[in-house]
C-alpha cells in the first residue's frame, strides 16, 4: 500500500546518477516532483516505465515538475541503463532499500521495491500515489493527469 495523500513525503537522501547526493528537503525545495519507484533496470517492466516517463518528459518538465527514479540498483547500473535509453532525469540509487523502505515501496521477501509514483507538491506533500506492479506506462498517465489537475 503507497503512502497516503495529505502526508508530508520522508525526506531523501541518495546518490544520484549526477555524481552528486540529491536531498528532496535541499534539492527540491519549494519545487513540486515526481518520485517513482522500480524493482530493477534493464527489466522489460521498469524499461517500459522509465521510457515512458523520458517520452512524456516535456510534459512534465512545462509544468515544472522534475522526475526521479529510485531502485535498489547502484549507481553505476542507473548510469549505464540512463545512458541506454537517453533518459533525461535523474535515477537515484537506495542500495540498502531505506528509502524505498520509508515510502512503503519495498517488497521484504523478494527485497525489491515495488512499483509506485508519488507525485509531491512544492511543500513535499504526496498529493498523488499510484501504484500497479504490471502496468508501467498507466503510472505515467496518472502523473500526467495529476500533475495538469494541481496546476489548475
Amino acid at each position: 500500500m503507497a503512502l497516503k495523500t495529505g502526508i508530508k513525503a520522508p525526506d531523501i537522501r541518495l546518490k544520484s546518477t549526477s555524481g552528486n547526493e540529491f536531498s528532496l528537503e535541499d534539492d527540491m525545495q519549494g519545487t513540486s516532483c515526481i518520485i517513482y519507484f522500480y524493482p530493477k533496470n534493464f527489466t522489460p517492466g521498469c524499461t517500459e516505465e522509465a521510457c515512458s516517463f523520458r517520452d512524456a518528459f516535456s510534459e512534465f518538465r512545462n509544468l515544472n515538475i522534475p522526475i526521479f527514479g529510485i531502485s535498489r540498483d547502484s549507481i553505476e547500473s542507473h548510469i549505464k541503463f540512463k545512458k541506454a535509453h537517453n533518459l533525461p532525469f535523474e535515477l537515484l540509487s537506495d542500495p540498502t532499500g531505506k528509502v524505498c523502505k520509508a515510502y512503503d515501496a519495498f517488497i521484504p521477501v523478494l527485497r525489491i521495491p515495488k512499483r509506485i509514483t508519488y507525485l509531491l507538491d512544492e511543500k513535499h506533500q504526496i498529493i498523488a500515489a499510484y501504484q500497479d506492479m504490471f502496468a508501467a506506462r498507466s503510472h505515467i498517465e496518472q502523473m500526467i493527469k495529476k500533475s495538469k489537475d494541481a496546476n489548475n
